[in-house]
């Protein structure tokens, strides 16, 4: 049972509140006396207003934030994992060595944040707003990026094992370096994306635009390419063991030190216009290779 004395301090906190007439959880927050390091664990903020707000290390797991307005706030190290983040506005804020794992972000706005290093692991980011945002090295495993927009987003070194990335905008995006094995990049647009080094073994590039990326040095090993567009890509030291390029358009790319083996959906004119054009054939003593297509 509530004392006197706690029920006059909870009165006055209440009334100091109400008076105050805002809905900015910065405010509220001061005026509440809360520690946000701790007390909003699993709360209710939706359409809350934080923008501008400073949760650093704050703990937030499963909150509920659906539409909240966290524009520009520093959220570096905040732990949002299963929270419900969808159709908030996190527009440039600042979300360095965040939790996101398993978190709700679908249709969320988080066009030029700050995510470096961030945990995303199966996070639901499906038709979020993620244009000029900096995800060098965030772990984005098993995350669902289906319909999202990564125009000019940089994810160097990032960790994309098994995401989906169906259809995803990533025109001119920096993913040098970046890990997609097993990812559905399938009629993904990789127009001039920066794929240096990146790891795309096993994964499904089915009707994806590759013009003029850059793959350099990247593994491509068991991918599946067929359909895919590589006008004018940059494939020098590319590995491609394993590749299924059926109906793949290679018109005007770098094949120099290229690497095949075991490719399917080429013919032999084809593979003599590749080594023509700088390719090696680690199989080329397959005596084996049949055509696969009409020359």
């Amino acid at each position: 049972m509530i004392d006197d004395e706690s029920l006059q301090e909870l009165q006055s906190l209440i009334q100091g509140v109400v008076k105050a007439q805002t809905d900015n959880l910065s405010e509220i927050v001061k005026i509440a006396g809360l520690d946000p390091t701790e007390d909003f664990a699993g709360a209710d903020l939706r359409s809350t207003r934080l923008r501008g707000l400073v949760l650093s290390d704050a703990d937030l797991r499963g909150a509920n934030l659906n539409a909240a307005n966290i524009r520009g706030a520093l959220l570096s190290g905040v732990d949002f994992s299963e929270a419900n983040l969808s159709e908030a506005d996190l527009s440039d804020a600042n979300l360095t060595l965040a939790n996101l794992s398993d978190a709700n972000l679908n249709c969320t706005n988080l066009s030029r944040a700050n995510l470096i290093r961030a945990n995303l692991i199966c996070a639901d980011l499906s038709s979020a707003d993620l244009r000029g945002a900096n995800l060098g090295g965030a772990d984005l495993s098993r995350a669902n990026l289906g319909g999202a927009n990564l125009g000019g987003v940089n994810l160097s070194g990032a960790s994309l094992n098994g995401t989906n990335l169906s259809g995803v905008n990533l025109i001119r995006a920096n993913l040098s370096r970046a890990d997609f094995i097993r990812a559905n990049l399938c009629l993904a647009d990789l127009i001039c994306s920066d794929l240096s080094v990146a790891n795309l073994s096993g994964a499904d590039l089915i009707r994806a635009d590759l013009s003029i990326a850059d793959l350099r040095g990247a593994n491509l090993s068991g991918a599946d390419l067929s359909g895919a567009t590589l006008c004018g890509a940059n494939l020098g030291g590319a590995i491609l063991r394993g590749v299924n390029l059926s109906e793949g358009n290679l018109r005007g790319a770098n094949l120099k030190k290229a690497k095949f083996a075991r490719i399917s959906g080429i013919c032999e004119k084809t593979k003599l216009d590749w080594i023509r054009r700088g390719a090696i054939f680690e199989d080329l003593a397959d005596t084996s290779f049949k055509e696969c297509c009409q020359c």
